[in-house]
């Protein structure tokens, strides 16, 4: 952590925490020096002592008003003092009606009295300046935020409470106590220490390698998870590709019309299927056309089938295959995994396949062996403890980095070169796990992760 970075070098801040959106509840968050001065000139408690003067997590009943006496509500107020806090430093809720305008008021109020508006990220920034967490965690309240799916969620909230961290905390720790005993022989010749040996540590490295492997590999899996799986409808025009999409999603997104070609430009949504997120692009129909619009539409039907991780094919199953449902399930052998759909299924069958599943976008049959299907595809992966899947590609990054040095290190021990220069690589994979944690604080690292959060958290 930056040991310059305490609670008596920020300001005071504060900022409404939840929705602009009409709503029962909204809270507003104050954090910093002044935060019991400026709540005590805002929030008077019906009964009893000033906030300032109020045991820490205790709700208290009283008038949120403006410092010039008008009374804005009647809500309740809580303080956390630091350390102990989220920030580190102390801070106030103000839990009030949910009126968008009544938060403002609210807000403003705590302007007048001293505060300033909170930039976006900047409690959790503090929260990881003053070493209430370290880097991980503060992208996991971004991960769980964003969370669409149940597993995504548990995994930001293992994260949240340090399941990469204690993963590779004791890597950094075996590490950092070869370089130390290396330094300690050095600088203390005459003192009773046992004598330093690369070859001793041989199992150590491995076991680290194999360690930061195990983490690297994870990336893939932790992607999808929180980013979904790319995946492509495809179909021949007019066979129920737009008519499927919004089925999945609940709601009309597609135009569907009886006119093939209606679809010319891919179309993206997400839907949660199987517990499974997909990132669903609906195409533009694949055939042979002279409309030059139409014509760039299949193109880059047949670029998103390139791309796609999971290709959904629809085949009309109210009339016989053609050529182009030949060339639909051709383009689909691009992408890694495959669901044949026949359609139309509320209509009489004219073909039939064992690997397909019958689908009807108007009576939703076949929609749950679809989802049975993508869930078969994309099974949770035991293997891995809950929370220890790399989500974002800094994290990877800085795995990947640690593990080439530990190898390096490794392939440097074999060559029988000097310790010296074997422990130049450990201290680069030191300085990796660093900056994976925070150890290592890069403006630019710290920047780019919080700029991501919503004003208020």
């Amino acid at each position: 952590m930056n040991p310059s970075a305490s609670s008596s070098a920020f300001d005071t801040i504060a900022a409404i925490a939840t929705g602009s959106v009409l709503s029962a509840i909204g809270i507003i968050r104050v954090s910093g020096p002044d935060t019991l001065s400026v709540l005590d000139r805002v929030f008077r408690p019906l009964s009893g002592a000033p906030m300032s003067e109020r045991p820490d997590r205790k709700l208290i009943l009283g008038r949120l008003s403006h410092p010039d006496g008008a009374v804005l509500d009647v809500c309740l107020a809580t303080v956390s003092r630091g350390p102990g806090s989220y920030t580190g430093e102390d801070t106030a809720e103000l839990q009030c009606h949910g009126s968008p305008t009544v938060l403002r008021a609210g807000l403003e109020a705590l302007f007048a009295a001293g505060a300033r508006q909170a930039k976006a990220g900047e409690f959790t920034r503090r929260a990881f300046l003053n070493g209430r967490m370290d880097l991980t965690q503060a992208e996991a309240v971004v991960d769980l935020i964003d969370a669409q799916t149940t597993r995504a969620a548990e995994n930001a909230a293992a994260q949240l409470e340090g399941a990469v961290t204690r993963d590779t905390d004791g890597i950094y720790d075996t590490l950092t106590a070869i370089c130390s005993h290396y330094h300690a022989v050095l600088d203390y010749p005459d003192e009773d220490i046992e004598p330093f040996a690369l070859a001793g540590y041989r199992d150590t490295m491995e076991d680290a390698a194999a360690r930061l492997l195990r983490l690297k590999n994870t990336f893939r899996r932790g992607s999808v998870l929180k980013n979904g799986v790319a995946c492509a409808i495809l179909g021949r025009p007019n066979v129920g590709k737009s008519s499927l999409l919004n089925a999945l999603l609940g709601y009309d997104r597609a135009i569907v019309t009886s006119i093939p070609g209606t679809t010319r430009d891919t179309i993206e949504e997400k839907a949660v299927l199987g517990g499974v997120l997909l990132r669903l692009f609906d195409t533009a129909g694949l055939r042979e056309t002279e409309d030059p619009v139409e014509r760039m539409g299949v193109q880059r039907t047949r670029d998103t089938a390139q791309a796609a991780e999971l290709a959904i094919v629809l085949l009309d199953g109210s009339a016989p295959l053609t050529p182009e449902d030949e060339a639909v399930l051709e383009a689909a052998k691009a992408a890694e995994h495959s669901i044949l759909l026949r359609s139309k299924a509320d209509l009489p069958a004219a073909w039939d396949r064992a690997d397909a599943i019958p689908v009807s976008a108007v009576t939703g049959e076949g929609l749950p062996a679809l989802e049975a299907a993508v869930a078969a595809l994309y099974p949770p992966d035991t293997s891995v403890p809950v929370g220890q899947l790399l989500t974002n590609p800094r994290q990877a990054d800085a795995v990947a980095r640690a593990l080439e040095y530990v190898r390096a290190a490794m392939d440097a021990m074999d060559a029988g070169v000097t310790p010296d220069a074997v422990l130049t690589e450990i201290e680069g994979a030191l300085n990796a796990l660093g900056e994976l944690s925070g150890r290592v604080v890069r403006e630019d690292i710290t920047n780019g992760i919080f700029a991501r959060f919503c004003v208020g958290k």
